[in-house]
């Protein structure tokens, strides 16, 4: 995991070495973190994650807000060992629509945690939280490992992806399809993000590399893949236990507004359950946990509380003094303020985005307010800033700072992307109007005369 000031300055925090120290001790159980606010939750949490050697589990009460939690660890410590957890369903288990992209993600996870690696951070929100997932037992049962130099006939991987239910097509594009083409085969497994290449000589395998399914450019090789199944679509009977039965013993879970997600998870257990009986949909309750049970399961491992609604008696406690960015409006006479206020105050000013550009943009327009208004520009992305009076220092957003709506981005297939995809390509015909990026628009398949 790499570093960065920001971590490097949270190392300095006082109460960073005791909240190390008790994530370690056997005789704590449950911490509570309280006075924590904007992106400074995911700084803490990323700093005592550096710092130990073991699974780290945040859940955070909307998935939205979920979602740019784990943008923030994802800017401090690299994408490597920091994964997101989402439901399977677009919404909710009760609505029973399934979303692909997230089945990938989820499996990504359990498979993450099955290899036996500890050392990690995954972000998750009480819809996915609360739902049974494959056992360990039947995960391995239904995962099939494809080395580099294996000796394995074509007619072999096609049987078994037969048998996983996975589906030829002459390109591949979405999870659970699989294409060959002489001694090529592509196969999209549940287990990533991009699908796989298994380039054959004879009956040896003998290369393995992702590619993007929009170009069909390699993206990397691999000497180890794994093809797993949807394992949403398996029986009842082998998706039965709790999310947490994963988690190795040491790992720890931390929890935002606790209470409320208890009461949030047992809500939607209520809801699916009328839904049930209704007869809207099928039986969806066997596949989910109540909020109750949830915690008790939480309760084998070690807590850190945080946010307004703890659930748990601390065995110990930690008061931040942190508060959110201010709201400029765009209002920079406003900002130009409070940076001045802030170095006579020996407060150090952080402005952070995405963007070299936006930085210059903001030098330029301080300059021609007040050249003595200096700030720290910094090359991440963050959510939300704030000022913790520990540390004496503010960290502010451009996106808060310009009133610009700020759109997280999770990895695989939350990236909309603006080319024209495979699925999308051979689903076109003969007359059906197109925009091309150069050229405007025109007819696919036409003669060029329209």
């Amino acid at each position: 995991m790499k570093e960065n000031l920001f971590i490097q300055l949270y190392n300095n925090h006082p109460h960073l070495p005791a909240i190390i120290e008790s994530a370690g001790s056997e005789n704590i159980k449950t911490i509570r973190l309280e006075g924590l606010t904007a992106s400074a939750k995911a700084m803490v949490m990323a700093v005592v994650c550096s710092k130990t050697q073991t699974t780290h589990l945040a859940i955070i009460p909307e998935k939205e807000d979920a979602a740019y939690f784990y943008n923030d660890l994802v800017s401090l410590l690299g994408e490597d060992a920091v994964f997101f957890f989402p439901s399977t369903y677009k919404r909710s288990v009760q609505y029973e629509q399934t979303e692909p992209a997230n089945i990938v993600l989820r499996t990504e996870v359990l498979n993450f945690l099955a290899s036996g690696k500890r050392k990690g951070i995954i972000v998750t929100y009480p819809e996915s939280a609360m739902e049974k997932v494959i056992s360990r037992k039947n995960l391995k049962k239904n995962t099939f490992n494809i080395n580099k130099g294996d000796k394995l006939s074509l007619e072999f991987l096609e049987e078994m992806l037969h048998e996983y239910n996975f589906t030829r097509t002459d390109f591949v594009y979405e999870p659970g399809q699989y294409a060959i083409r002489g001694s090529i085969a592509d196969v999209f497994s549940y287990s990533a993000d991009l699908p796989y290449r298994i380039d054959f000589f004879g009956e040896e395998v003998e290369t393995i590399r992702s590619f993007n399914t929009d170009d069909q450019l390699s993206v990397s090789s691999h000497k180890q893949i794994s093809v797993i199944p949807n394992i949403q679509d398996l029986s009842i009977e082998q998706i039965n236990d709790s999310f947490t039965d994963f988690l190795p013993p040491s790992s720890m879970i931390w929890i935002e507004d606790t209470v409320f997600v208890k009461e949030k998870m047992n809500n939607i257990f209520e809801l699916t359950a009328q839904r049930e009986e209704s007869g809207h949909i099928a039986e969806k309750s066997e596949i989910i946990t109540t909020g109750n049970d949830f915690i008790e399961h939480c309760r084998k491992f070690k807590i850190a509380e945080f946010g307004r609604q703890s659930l748990f008696q601390p065995d110990a406690k930690f008061e931040f003094r942190t508060e959110p960015q201010p709201v400029f409006n765009k209002n920079f006479d406003l900002l130009t303020s409070k940076l001045l206020s802030n170095e006579s105050e020996g407060f150090a000013t952080y402005i952070v985005s995405e963007s070299e550009s936006q930085i210059e943009r903001l030098k330029e327009i301080f300059t021609e307010i007040n050249p003595e208004a200096a700030f720290n520009p910094l090359l991440i992305n963050l959510h939300n800033g704030f000022t913790d009076h520990d540390l004496k220092f503010s960290v502010f957003t451009d996106h808060q700072i310009f009133d610009r709506y700020h759109k997280f981005k999770i990895r695989g297939y939350f990236t909309k992307k603006e080319s024209i995809s495979v699925k999308e390509l051979t689903g076109l015909n003969p007359g059906d109007y197109v925009v091309h990026i150069d050229h405007s628009i025109g007819k696919f398949g036409g003669t060029g005369k329209d």
